[in-house]
């Protein structure tokens, strides 16, 4: 399963924002930190404000915090946000009608996205935040 520009970019903003929750985070400290444009990301934040993961605080210190339960939250709950799940694999463009192989290659590829939606729908945002501080650890 790739996912798309911006499911990436709402999975680098929620993890950031879910890493300190109490700080509001500005979208120009993301935007920076992980090379993307300002604007784009900005249309990312606004899906994620509407689904009550982060809300937008306006003014002087303001930017977006983390307002979801880090306990609760999977990574599956904010990537069905931004990924058509509806579509069948065998949606690939072919004009031809599909044949056998194409039948069961579906049912692999099925399979697979079956199997990253289970792994994603397991992991919550805590132990994300528990990966990265292991991945931070192992850096240093």
């Amino acid at each position: 399963m790739k996912l798309q520009v911006n499911t990436m970019l709402a999975l680098y903003s929620v993890i950031e924002f879910a890493a300190d929750p109490n700080r509001h985070i500005p979208a120009s400290e993301i935007a920076d930190k992980y090379g993307i444009s300002p604007h784009h990301l900005a249309k990312v934040l606004a899906e994620l404000v509407r689904a009550d993961i982060v809300e937008s605080v306006r003014g002087v210190g303001g930017g977006y915090r983390f307002s979801a339960n880090a306990r609760r939250l999977t990574l599956m709950d904010v990537i069905q946000l931004f990924e058509d799940f509806a579509t069948p694999a065998s949606a690939r463009g072919e004009t031809h009608a599909p044949t056998a192989v194409d039948r069961a290659l579906d049912v692999v590829l099925g399979e697979i996205d079956q199997t990253a939606k289970a792994t994603f729908s397991s992991i919550t945002l805590a132990t994300m935040l528990q990966l990265v501080a292991r991945q931070k650890g192992r850096g240093a």
